[in-house]
């Protein structure tokens, strides 16, 4: 396994990370707790040390899970967790509604200083520990001013409550400006073969100003392991169905340039799944990729994705068919 510093911090990340959004059942049909459990176990073992999470994944269940998988492991782990959404205040900028099991939750962004404090403790009693290793702000609320949001990263910093500060889907510009008020170690945003928006201004930023990318949904939210057929139902409450990378002409074609790929991965003796996510930390500022699994088959084949030794003229052969296939940009 590859470890990458974040930005001028300390901190380092696997470049295949854990991503622990799935396993707090909000959003993704539900999850079962003792193969969550089991898959960051794996995924420790096979050296994927760091471990992303957030508040708002389960209402603080990813969290909790999160902290009994690395219960007698916390030195070997790097913990990343966010702040800024909340299901619990009315306070900030309105974000959306969630409707799950016949509830409807109001979320808002708060990256108010008073509530980013409040977010930290409750994070870390719920992580079952002392200090959380990059804390990111998960989006921008517009109803605040960044200096009060960086501020309160300060002075966290300074407590040695966390080690290092991140955010979360900012714009270049708002990465700069953070970044003046605070060392910024990384960004969070989303990036996969079919969706490469932040290579016209976040990634270039972030390169010339050593700043660390970490990606989530490498693939696509699984789209690009090409297990999805035009015709597939999800589970209730599975946020993909409404998604426009999950309509099935769009799947089709995905399928079709994946097609083209399986010699490749056959090649090199591994999965599709693998071969994108190889892919993704070799692109130029990318950190790490931000992958989950909902058992510990799964964390242990992601973990391979960092092993594989994809030469720059198989990269070139990737590239050359991705120009083939029109990407989705970010709305």
């Amino acid at each position: 396994m590859e470890y990458r510093h974040l930005g001028t911090s300390q901190v380092k990340a696997s470049v295949i990370t854990y991503g622990a959004w799935a396993i707090g059942g909000t959003m993704w049909g539900g999850s079962d707790e003792s193969d969550a459990i089991k898959a960051i176990h794996a995924s420790i073992d096979a050296g994927v040390t760091s471990i992303d999470t957030a508040p708002i994944y389960g209402y603080g269940k990813s969290e909790e899970l999160v902290a009994r998988a690395i219960a007698g492991k916390r030195d070997k782990v790097q913990l990343f967790t966010k702040f800024g959404l909340r299901w619990d205040s009315t306070e900030g900028e309105y974000f959306f509604e969630l409707q799950e099991d016949g509830k409807t939750t109001k979320i808002y962004r708060n990256a108010k200083k008073k509530s980013i404090i409040t977010e930290c403790e409750n994070s870390l009693k719920r992580l079952n520990t002392d200090h959380i290793d990059l804390y990111q702000c998960h989006w921008r609320d517009h109803s605040t001013e960044l200096d009060e949001t960086m501020e309160a990263l300060a002075q966290l910093l300074k407590d040695g409550k966390i080690l290092a500060a991140g955010v979360s889907n900012f714009s270049a510009e708002e990465i700069a400006t953070s970044n003046k008020l605070v060392p910024i170690a990384s960004d969070q945003p989303p990036y996969s073969m079919v969706l490469r928006d932040i290579e016209k201004d976040v990634l270039p930023y972030c390169r010339e100003n050593n700043i660390g990318v970490i990606v989530y949904s490498p693939l696509q939210r699984g789209l690009l392991t090409g297990k999805f057929k035009p015709d597939h139902k999800f589970a209730q409450g599975d946020h993909r169905a409404s998604q426009p990378h999950f309509q099935p002409e769009y799947i089709k074609r995905v399928n079709a340039f994946l097609d083209q790929l399986k010699p490749m991965a056959e090649k090199h003796q591994t999965t599709l799944g693998n071969l994108v996510l190889n892919w993704t930390i070799q692109q130029p500022g990318v950190s790490a990729a931000l992958v989950g699994a909902r058992d510990a088959a799964q964390a242990t084949e992601n973990a391979k994705a960092a092993h594989l030794k994809v030469s720059a003229e198989d990269i070139a052969v990737v590239d050359k068919l991705l120009a083939t296939l029109e990407p989705v940009v970010a709305k």
